[in-house]
């Protein structure tokens, strides 16, 4: 047996309290790796009745196998006599199985080399494993990390455990990614790799705004106002449906708060990002109509509603026309994201002109009420968030990133 004395055990209570790795881990990889030092000293690759133990009371491992008791010796790697395992064992019969220790003399050094590199290298694992885990778990939800820096284009934000990329189609553009900030993102997706799991984060994506109005209005954590769907264009306009399940508590005005105090904060967190809130409809002329606000609409008629085809024609007073498209087209996009339905916008004298009466559905004032619209100063469009896409960095990308970890983790070291 070999003494390894107490700091062991010492090491494993650290490496537990800090990085969340049981002592069980620690002491499992020391005995495979006194056994793998084992196989290379006796020169075999394979030695299946080998095993480890280690002694906590006495703080000594040694390496022993395991014999099976028989009246006459064929294989003496997997079989010991009667007569010599009653040295070892008095009470020992015929059939039984004894460990016999095999320590190597002046095996420690030789325990000791190879008992680092398997440790760091199932301390690794089992922290890779750890993280992994955790942001399994994390995926699809938002979190809070600090933003770390900026390589090649990509920003590297800090949520715990492991450093989050975000990529540049994730970031708001225009934003100014400090390093040192405080940032909410929303985790993308999680890809495990030879190091640590490698993290994808989003700071433009819709849920984000989910969770502020979640946070913020207390009737929508409670159930009584409904979120029925969320259309965004990151850093620039949000359109929000919501309806009330109770008919006393009128959802946009819950949203909005006492004030504008709500509202106010939300925008505040999302850097002065335009918010339309929706009054949610099941008519979807009504929903249509709501969707496109603040445009005033004159009709709306439903072309086509199927399983394949939801295609809607607008049409909307001659001064209206380019408040409904949006600039860029955005508001009609944002419209068509929020409802589903497909949507052509025409002005009354384009509907004239091309001769279309198709009976259109004729929007009452009710119908037409515009929903809360937050006014911010004019931007230039952003690229359209896709929510069901598969997120990866570029392999030189993430080299460069790993790299940089390691070259600060020597150094702090």
């Amino acid at each position: 047996m070999i003494k390894i004395g107490t700091a062991l055990f010492e090491a494993c209570e650290e490496l537990e309290r800090e990085k969340g790795i049981s002592k069980e881990v620690i002491i499992a990889s020391l005995c495979d790796a006194m056994v793998t030092a084992y196989k290379k000293h006796i020169k075999q690759k394979e030695v299946p009745n080998a095993e480890a133990i280690l002694d906590e009371q006495s703080g000594e491992i040694g390496v022993f196998r395991t014999k099976l008791v028989v009246e006459t010796v064929q294989d003496p790697d997997l079989e010991i006599s009667l007569d010599d395992a009653k040295e070892i064992d008095d009470e020992v019969e015929l059939e039984d199985e004894v460990k016999i220790e095999v320590t190597p003399e002046n095996f420690g050094r030789i325990a000791a080399q190879s008992a680092k590199q398997v440790i760091t290298q199932r301390i690794r694992e089992a922290e890779r494993k750890l993280v992994l885990d955790e942001f399994m778990e994390k995926k699809g939800t938002l979190t809070t990390g600090i933003i770390q820096r900026v390589e090649n284009r990509n920003v590297i934000v800090n949520i715990g455990k492991t450093d989050a990329i975000m990529p540049q189609k994730e970031q708001i553009p225009g934003e100014y990614y400090k390093p040192g900030n405080r940032i909410r993102v929303f985790v993308l997706n999680v890809k495990e790799t030879s190091r640590l799991p490698q993290v994808i984060v989003s700071h433009a994506h819709s849920e984000i705004v989910r969770e502020l109005f979640e946070l913020e209005v207390p009737e929508i954590e409670d159930g009584i106002v409904e979120i029925k769907s969320i259309s965004r264009e990151a850093g620039f306009r949000t359109k929000i449906a919501v309806t009330s399940n109770d008919p006393d508590v009128d959802s946009v005005g819950a949203c909005i708060g006492p004030r504008g105090s709500r509202i106010q904060t939300i925008i505040g967190e999302l850097k002065n990002e335009k918010i339309d809130i929706v009054r949610y409809s099941e008519n979807p002329v009504e929903y249509i109509v709501n969707a496109l606000s603040p445009a005033r609409i004159v009709s709306v008629d439903i072309l086509a509603d199927d399983e394949y085809s939801k295609e809607a024609f607008v049409v909307v007073p001659d001064d209206q026309l380019s408040l409904a498209i949006g600039r860029d087209g955005q508001n009609v996009r944002l419209a068509h994201k929020l409802t589903g339905w497909k949507i052509d916008i025409k002005s009354e004298t384009q509907a004239e002109k091309m001769e279309f009466n198709p009976n259109p559905q004729p929007v009452t004032e009710n119908d037409s009420a515009p929903s809360e619209d937050i006014e911010d100063e004019d931007n230039t469009l952003a690229d359209e968030i896709r929510e069901e896409e598969e997120y990866a960095i570029d392999e030189d990308d993430l080299e460069s990133i790993e790299n940089n970890d390691e070259l600060q983790e020597n150094t702090a070291e």
